[in-house]
């Protein structure tokens, strides 16, 4: 394939494994945009629902049907799934072609990558790393993401912007493999953090007395707003909806990984183990892998032995 022939849609054939909450709307993208996409995931009737509702192909659990793509997009829950669906039962990689581009936009270990990318690399396919990140929960416009790309094949990367500009409305580069994976850890590891910092003011406030919703409304006018304070604590945990987009889970394992990176670049900072802890246990308390972030609050409720009131534009349901 020419190297700029990534810009033709029409001429290049993407595979898409990983069709989940954020998986799905961005194989959808790339229909729109006019590329002939092949969807794989494990749960197959989530991959017929998607073929159904774009008119794509999907493997329907052949996978020599990926053989014939250019990119292989994941995004997958960690990057041992990656690492497992590439190289593991599924051998996806030994399918593919050499040259072949893999991108990698799961929530996954720098580390990890950097090892995946030296193992793909003498099968002769190319690794980049471009999690994404975005300004709020997706809602109708699928296309606001931000990717961040790390790589060290700068004509990869550029073969494969065309693809990734059809799903995204910013493109970042990080720098070599494995910096995406990096920046998109550091970048929850912040937004927890500040979660965490409303979540203790929120109780503290309720334990003295002040109304929650109008400090919220402070710290949105002034220096304390941030995504959560904005966003999740009113409309998705003070009214109980719980449907923030991004489950606890996983905040959890990027969390882990956050936690690894400092103590692996040998930077002793005491915080994000602190937080780290804090989200874990929020998670073993509700017993729900499945739980949404925004239900953290139940555990912050449950330390300071209050219950925060519903927001005044709301009504909690039930």
């Amino acid at each position: 394939m020419a190297q700029n022939s990534l810009v033709d849609p029409q001429s290049t054939a993407v595979g898409f494994v990983g069709l989940g909450q954020q998986g799905a709307p961005m194989a959808a993208n790339l229909i729109a945009a006019g590329y002939r996409v092949i969807v794989r995931d494990v749960d197959l009737e989530r991959e017929r629902r998607v073929v159904a509702a774009h008119g794509c192909r999907g493997c329907n659990g052949d996978l020599a049907a990926l053989a014939e793509v250019d990119v292989l997009i994941t995004m997958l829950p960690n990057g041992q799934v990656v690492r497992e669906a590439l190289r593991g039962e599924d051998r996806i990689a030994s399918r593919l072609r050499p040259g072949t581009i893999i991108v990698d936009t799961s929530s996954s270990d720098p580390y990890g990558t950097r090892e995946l990318g030296a193992d793909l690399a003498a099968d002769r396919l190319i690794l980049l790393d471009s999690p994404v990140t975005r300004p709020e929960a997706v809602g109708e416009d699928t296309r606001r993401i931000t990717f961040m790309v790390g790589g060290d094949d700068d004509g990869a990367i550029h073969r494969a912007m065309p693809v990734l500009e059809a799903m995204a409305e910013r493109i970042l580069r990080a720098g070599p493999l494995g910096s995406g994976h990096a920046m998109k850890t550091l970048n929850n590891y912040v937004s927890a953090a500040g979660l965490a910092a409303a979540l203790d003011a929120m109780i503290a406030g309720q334990r003295f007395g002040v109304d929650v919703e109008t400090m919220l409304d402070v710290f949105n006018a002034g220096t304390a707003r941030n995504f959560s304070t904005a966003n999740t604590l009113i409309d998705e945990a003070m009214s109980r909806r719980y449907a923030a987009g991004f489950q606890l889970a996983l905040m959890v394992k990027d969390l882990r990984i956050a936690s690894s990176l400092f103590e692996r670049v040998g930077f002793d900072a005491p915080l994000p183990g602190v937080v780290r802890d804090q989200f874990a246990q929020a998670l073993a308390q509700l017993h729900d892998e499945r739980a949404d972030l925004a239900r953290s609050l139940e555990h912050w409720e449950h330390r300071g032995d209050v219950r925060l009131p519903p927001p005044r534009q709301h009504t909690a349901p039930g």
